[in-house]
């Protein structure tokens, strides 16, 4: 069993951005510019935010947060939008999710540009991407293509399973690996909680994507010898003997699945790490149009 490691891929693909930033602001470029929304005070979205910050600052992309009370208006919301989608000096902004329920996500994100939606939620961007053209692609699908192509694990002709259908992960996931294209020409079944006889489904599978939201639902008896498996989840589950008095787990029931699997991600450090750095990738094309 190969433990694919998303902090080892995440930190060549920073070091790659990093060249073609300092590149960039060699060639008297500006460096590219990403700004953050917080509504509200989520500690996840305080902590993701933070991270994103981070990482950006250590490739040389220019960072900025604009911290909003939970209070905030749709219309001071959209406003806000307004004045970051014609700011020439921001290449790109996500607006964290989830947002205070008095404001509607949809419209919110449809009216970022989608040239600087660098979440890549934006229905022109879903669109272009449908239809296989350039666009800014939702960073944890572009993330696992990657960790697909550094571990060098074909998909071409293999049969894939992704669980889940949201439109963040799993819906995009299936048609990018479904497309004729590099990390694609897979046959790809999109699974739900409505699917009917799972286990027969994800038996056939050379490849599981999961990212179904629920922890450890994937099972040693549901997986083939030499499967593939990517799990998308993170979970908090109280555990008495851990120090913290709490575990991280994943979708994926990791102690059972990983003694079948040729290859493997691990919760924490798997997708994860590859998400902020595919988010500073998109962040970086958007700066080159």
């Amino acid at each position: 069993m190969i433990l694919i490691d998303g902090r080892e891929a995440a930190a060549k693909l920073k070091k790659e951005i990093a060249r073609e930033v300092a590149a960039m602001i060699d060639s008297d470029m500006k460096a590219p510019h990403l700004a953050a929304v917080l509504v509200g005070d989520d500690p996840a979205s305080q902590t993701y935010v933070s991270s994103k910050e981070k990482a950006s600052r250590a490739v040389g992309i220019t960072s900025s947060i604009y911290r909003l009370s939970a209070k905030t208006t749709e219309k001071e919301l959209l406003d806000l939008i307004d004045f970051l989608n014609k700011d020439e000096e921001v290449d790109g902004f996500i607006v964290q999710l989830p947002l205070p329920n008095h404001i509607n996500v949809e419209r919110i994100i449809n009216a970022i540009d989608y040239r600087k939606d660098v979440d890549g939620f934006h229905p022109m961007n879903v669109g272009k991407m449908v239809l296989g053209e350039p666009s800014l692609i939702s960073a944890t699908p572009r993330g696992i293509l990657y960790l697909l192509e550094t571990y060098k694990i074909e998909t071409k002709g293999k049969n894939v399973v992704v669980l889940g259908r949201s439109n963040i992960v799993g819906t995009p996931m299936s048609i990018l690996l479904s497309r004729k294209a590099p990390n694609g020409d897979a046959t790809v079944t999109l699974c739900h909680s409505r699917t009917q006889n799972l286990k027969e489904i994800t038996l056939k599978a050379d490849i599981i994507i999961a990212a179904i939201g629920q922890p450890e639902f994937l099972k040693g008896n549901m997986v083939k010898e030499g499967a593939v498996v990517i799990d998308v989840g993170i979970h908090r589950i109280d555990d008495e003997k851990a120090a913290k008095g709490y575990r991280l787990t994943g979708d994926v029931d990791f102690k059972a699945v990983s003694k079948k699997t040729s290859h493997i991600t691990p919760v924490p450090g798997g997708v994860g790490p590859m998400t902020i750095a595919a988010l500073l990738k998109n962040t970086l094309l958007a700066a080159k149009k």
